[in-house]
């Protein structure tokens, strides 16, 4: 029987898969970090994100449908610019989504702290990290059967919180405790102005990453040119789920209540008639959190096999413990989790929002890469260079917007810092790469050389040859 991963899809169904996969931590918790900063306006933000992460999505499911490539966008990239940009795709890509499994990781603690608040927050970090990476090492048998039933677990919250949500501002539930305060002056929806908005993009655009996995998954539409419609369908769901919710949450609770060490939803829900519901919606929040991690995880782990194999990375990553278990890309990976999880020990404040920043900055790194891409390998088109330059705009003002806030400022210097090594070992490798070619080259000239040499004057291989024979034969 063939897996059901093979089957060819409907383009609503990928619309489906790329909604339940694109919600995570960076939602659930990562909006409560948009409305500290931003207020109630960061809805506007929420759907400007939506808007250019679309774009991106379009530019790579057009380059999937005309040119499919095993290696998606890295390929694309290294298609487009040459190997150093291959390299420093893979790289960037394979970076946002360490900097992402640790932010998911300090998400996941601070989750599992609203139950037990006196364990430090680097214990639960650690005990998902290992989870996590043992599931991987023993490969997806089990786990793919419950991947869609945890997705339908995320989906489902959000629907939950809405039906609750709703419930408790009617009355209907909780002795009408709750009524809308809906802010409608500017002060009240931009508590920090213009600038607390801009620096609030990046944390809308955060829950929104993981659109490029998708994009790899285009091929497996039954009309890979439906691959943009499914995008356009998927993300409306998410602009729609996202922007009632949080609009939802920003009615009950009161702006300084927010903070980035709990769920905005969490805090919504709490009532003394519903007291159970928030410790409902918070299991169901680690569960969410953990299937998007581990899918981080797999994603990672590919992406390091891919690299090793195509030279990108030491070969000893792509081997396999007795051809089964990729042990060694996980041991680098492993190393990089507990670099995540001794900031979370050294930093236990604002771990998460550095983190979130840094990973959310990386993911931009990567689409603008795609962005560019897609002018090189695609047909000149007018519509399609107007949203290229809506995306790298958006992506510009996201990335420029994290310089104005001190949560966000050390994230941006943290990216910098990887993005600086990345390019310093993508130059090294190059260089390498040009020098060993450039000798080969040498000789194999040299060799061609001494050949002909050897051809024409006596002594040669081709003289010696017959002489050895000829004296054979005379014996």
């Amino acid at each position: 029987m063939r897996p059901r991963r093979d089957k060819k899809l409907k383009w609503w169904q990928l619309s489906l898969l790329g909604v339940a996969g694109t919600i995570g931590t960076g939602y659930f918790l990562g909006s409560g970090l948009a409305i500290t900063i931003g207020g109630p306006a960061v809805l506007l933000v929420y759907t400007l994100a939506a808007i250019g992460t679309y774009m991106v999505f379009d530019a790579l499911a057009r380059m999937t449908a005309q040119h499919p490539e095993q290696g998606s966008f890295r390929s694309y990239a290294k298609k487009a610019f040459g190997n150093w940009a291959g390299f420093g795709s893979g790289w960037v890509y394979w970076f946002s989504e360490l900097l992402i499994m640790g932010s998911q990781l300090t998400a996941l603690s601070i989750f599992s702290r609203f139950w037990f608040p006196a364990v430090p927050m680097w214990i639960f970090a650690a005990g998902f990290a290992v989870l996590g990476l043992c599931i991987v090492f023993f490969g997806n048998k089990g786990f793919d059967r419950v991947e869609n039933v945890l997705a339908v677990i995320k989906v489902a919250a959000i629907l939950m919180f809405l039906v609750i949500a709703l419930a408790l501002l009617a009355g209907w539930i909780g002795g009408g405790k709750y009524t809308p305060k809906l802010p409608l002056s500017m002060p009240e929806l931009l508590p920090s102005g213009t600038i607390g908005l801009w620096s609030a993009f990046i944390f809308a655009y955060y829950a929104y990453g993981g659109i490029e996995v998708l994009g790899i998954m285009s091929y497996r539409l039954q009309k890979p040119e439906e691959a943009p419609k499914a995008g356009k369908v998927m993300l409306l769901v998410l602009a729609v789920l996202y922007v009632l919710s949080i609009g939802l949450a920003v009615t009950m609770v009161p702006l300084k209540a927010f903070n980035p060490k709990e769920s905005p939803f969490v805090l919504a829900l709490r009532s003394d008639h519903l007291a159970f519901v928030p410790h409902v919606f918070n299991g169901v929040l680690i569960v969410a959190g953990f299937s998007t991690m581990t899918a981080s995880l797999y994603a990672i782990t590919s992406m390091m096999l891919t690299l090793a194999q195509e030279g990108d990375a030491p070969k000893v990553f792509s081997k396999k413990l007795k051809d089964k278990y990729p042990l060694y890309a996980l041991c680098l990976i492993a190393v990089g989790l507990l670099g995540a999880i001794m900031m979370s020990l050294w930093l236990p404040g604002k771990v998460y929002e550095y983190i979130t920043t840094a990973a959310g900055l990386m993911i931009l790194y990567n689409w603008s890469f795609i962005l560019l891409s897609s002018a090189k390998l695609l047909k000149p088109d007018k519509l399609s260079a107007i949203k290229r330059w809506i995306g790298l705009v958006l992506i510009g003002a996201a990335v420029t917007g994290t310089l104005f806030h001190a949560l966000s400022r050390p994230g941006f210097y943290i990216s910098l810092l990887i993005v600086a090594v990345i390019a310093l070992s993508d130059f090294i490798v190059q260089r390498v790469r040009k020098k060993n070619s450039s000798g080969t080259a040498n000789q194999e000239s040299q060799s061609d050389e001494m050949t002909d040499a050897h051809r024409s004057l006596p002594g040669g291989p081709e003289f010696r040859i017959k002489g050895i024979r000829l004296r054979k034969n005379k014996v």
